[in-house]
C-alpha cells in the first residue's frame, strides 16, 4: 500500500516567507465553441481563482476529482496553458509575465513529469535521446558529456546505463515513467509538478515510484507540486494538501490534519472513497448528492451546495472564502460556512 511508509515523513506549517511557488488569484477558462461557425457560446472556468504557497523543499499535494482542473492548474504555472487573470512568481520572477528569454531560463528550473508515460515520449527516440534532449537545449555539453549524464540519471532512477539504447515501446510503464522522471532532472530543476506521474501504474510499482521520488526530492532539495485522484497516494509524498473542486480549492492544510480534522464535506467525500481493511471500524458516510455541475454553468454560492447534504440558503447564495478558522488547527484554510461541523464529525471515521 502507497501509504505504508508514511510514519516516516514529517510535516511542518507552510510560510509563505520561504515560498519557492507563490500563486494568487489564477484564473484559466477556455472557450465553448458551438455551431458550424464555431462561434463562442461560453466559457469553462477550469481554474477559478486559485491561491497557494509552496515553500522550498516541500511537497504541496493537490487532489481532487478528475475534471477539477488540476492537470490546467500544473499546465498554467509552466505557462504551458495561457491565464487569463493571477500571478504566479516562481522564485521572485512573474512568470506569466516573463518575456521569451526569461521563460527559457526559468524552464530550467521548472519540470514536469506526466501523467502518460507512453505518450509523454516520442517513440522514434531512444530512452538516452529524449533524457538528452533538454540537455541539446539548455546545455553547453559536448557528447561525450552528454551521455555521461544521461547514465548518471538512468543510475539515479534505478534503470541500466545500457537502458539508453532502448525504445519506449521496450519498456514497462514504471521504467518508462521513470524515464520520464529522469528528463524532468535532467537540468537540475528546483520544482518538479508531478502530474498524476503514478495513476497509470500497478500499485505495486507506485510504491516503487513514490519512494523513488522521496528520496530524488531528499538528494536534489526538490520542490514538488503533486497532482493526484488518490488520496492514500498523496497522503505518502506530501506535506500539505489542497483539495480542488470545480476549479477552485475548497481545503488546504497540513497533511497529518487534514487526515485527522476534514473540515470540508467534499474532502470528507474523497476520503471515504479511500479503501479501508479494517471490517471494524465505523464511518459516517458523507455520499454526495446527485452528480458534479457543469463546470460551463457552475452553481453560485459554494459550488458544492447542489450535493452537500448539509447546505443552507446560505451556502447557496454567498461563496465562501477560502479562509482560517480559528476553531481549526494553525493554517488550515477552508471555503466552507460551516467548516467545524465537518471537522467533529471526522473523528467518527476513525477505527
Amino acid at each position: 500500500m502507497p501509504g505504508s511508509s508514511h510514519a516516516a515523513y514529517t510535516t511542518r506549517p507552510a510560510d509563505s516567507s520561504d515560498a519557492l511557488l507563490t500563486v494568487r488569484d489564477l484564473r484559466v477558462s477556455f472557450p465553448v465553441r458551438r455551431g458550424l461557425l464555431g462561434r463562442i457560446a461560453g466559457s469553462v472556468r477550469a481554474v477559478d481563482g486559485v491561491t497557494f504557497d509552496v515553500p522550498r523543499g516541500r511537497t504541496l499535494g493537490l487532489v481532487g476529482e478528475s475534471g477539477c482542473g488540476k492537470s490546467t492548474l500544473g499546465r498554467a504555472i509552466l505557462r504551458l496553458v495561457d491565464s487569463q487573470a493571477g500571478s504566479v512568481i516562481f522564485g521572485g520572477v512573474d512568470v506569466l509575465s516573463a518575456s521569451r528569454t526569461e521563460l527559457r531560463g526559468l524552464r530550467r528550473d521548472m519540470r514536469i513529469v506526466f501523467q502518460d508515460t507512453f505518450g509523454s515520449l516520442n517513440p522514434r527516440m531512444t530512452v538516452g535521446s529524449s533524457i538528452a534532449e533538454p540537455l541539446v537545449i539548455h546545455a553547453a555539453l559536448t557528447r561525450p558529456q552528454r551521455d555521461a549524464a544521461v547514465a548518471d540519471l538512468l543510475t539515479k532512477v534505478g534503470l541500466r546505463p545500457s537502458d539508453a539504447a532502448r525504445y519506449p515501446h521496450e519498456l514497462s510503464g514504471g521504467q518508462r515513467q521513470r524515464i520520464g522522471i529522469a528528463r524532468a532532472l535532467a537540468l537540475k530543476p528546483k520544482l518538479v509538478i508531478c502530474d498524476e506521474p503514478v495513476s497509470a501504474l500497478d500499485v505495486s510499482v507506485q510504491s516503487q515510484v513514490l519512494n523513488l521520488l522521496r528520496d530524488l526530492q531528499t538528494e536534489f532539495a526538490l520542490t514538488y507540486l503533486f497532482i493526484a485522484h488518490d488520496l492514500a497516494v498523496v497522503r505518502c509524498v506530501s506535506d500539505r494538501v489542497a483539495v480542488m473542486y470545480l476549479g477552485r480549492i475548497v481545503e488546504i492544510a497540513d497533511v497529518d490534519d487534514l487526515y485527522a480534522r476534514p473540515a470540508h464535506p467534499y474532502t470528507h467525500t474523497l476520503l471515504e472513497a479511500v479503501p479501508n481493511i479494517d471490517p471494524t471500524s465505523a464511518r459516517r458516510r458523507h455520499t454526495p448528492i446527485g452528480d458534479v455541475p457543469s463546470p460551463i454553468d457552475p452553481p453560485g454560492g459554494c459550488a458544492f451546495h447542489p450535493r452537500c447534504r448539509h447546505a443552507t440558503d446560505l451556502c447557496r447564495d454567498e461563496a465562501p472564502d477560502l479562509m482560517l478558522n480559528e476553531e481549526l488547527d494553525g493554517g488550515h484554510r477552508v471555503a466552507c460556512h460551516f467548516p467545524v461541523l465537518h471537522a467533529s464529525a471526522a473523528a467518527v471515521r476513525e477505527p
